[in-house]
């Protein structure tokens, strides 16, 4: 019998990638007042329902599915979390 789990799922840029998006937030930022934001970085976060036989296959799935289309691995990093779901939690 298959389970459904819920994966969290965020990604984001490499350390070494610049972030224009994140610069231009930052110095919103900085001239509405916030001048003690120091570094903006910005990302995806993707949630998505899966079927399974268990939570191993579980974490290979979304482990391929982000190393293949849901994250670049040239310039981004990913990390999920995996949480078991049932039907009467409105999955």
């Amino acid at each position: 019998m298959k389970r459904k789990y819920k994966a969290y799922i965020y990604v984001t840029l490499r350390p070494s990638v610049l972030d224009p998006a994140g610069t231009a937030i930052q110095s919103g930022l900085e001239h509405m007042g916030y001048g003690t934001v120091e570094q903006v970085r910005i990302g995806k976060y993707i949630e998505l329902i899966l079927s399974a036989a268990n939570e191993k296959t579980a974490q290979e799935q979304v482990d391929r599915m982000c190393g293949q289309m849901l994250a670049n691995p040239v310039i981004e990093n990913y990390r999920f979390d995996l949480v078991e779901v049932s039907v009467e939690m409105g999955v």
